[in-house]
């Protein structure tokens, strides 16, 4: 009996569940399922340009899971791109991750749950002075290039 798959960790949900070639109806296509892990995946590792390892803190997972998950994604995604297939975006085991935020006026970092909005003012003190977590933060424009050339 194989083991039971961990609860993996997102940050993201597209605001699509199908991507397909311009032209040919859905229903002519043939579908592959990538799995909302395998989209997040693709998200740390080839969007914001993390390493596995970091990618897998970020996730929950081992590090030979996310190349496991990261594996899977690729071949998926090449698959509809070079044989024209519909991507179906849908499943897999995971729970959102919390977004952490901190209180430039008085320090206090909490944690708020994906999906809630932006909080409007610091539990603490009321403030409104709020920022991201340095540590949670992209470049804030969905693209890579920041993270890719902070590394290099």
């Amino acid at each position: 009996m194989p083991r039971p798959l961990i609860c993996r960790r997102i940050g993201h949900q597209p605001p699509s569940g199908y991507f397909k070639p311009a032209g040919i109806p859905l229903t002519a296509l043939k579908e592959v399922i990538l799995t909302l892990d395998e989209l997040e995946a693709l998200r740390l590792a080839d969007l914001d340009g993390l390493y596995h390892d970091q990618a897998a803190i970020k996730m929950g997972v081992s590090r030979q899971t996310f190349g496991n998950i990261i594996e899977s994604a690729r071949r998926k995604t090449a698959d509809c791109l070079v044989n024209g297939r519909a991507l179906k975006i849908h499943g897999g085991q995971f729970q959102m991750s919390e977004r952490q935020f901190v209180c430039s006026d008085c320090q206090h970092a909490w944690a708020v749950p994906h999906g809630t909005g932006r909080p409007a003012s610091c539990p603490k003190c009321e403030g409104a002075n709020l920022h991201r977590f340095p540590t949670e933060r992209g470049c804030g424009r969905g693209c890579g290039s920041f993270r890719r050339g902070a590394r290099s």
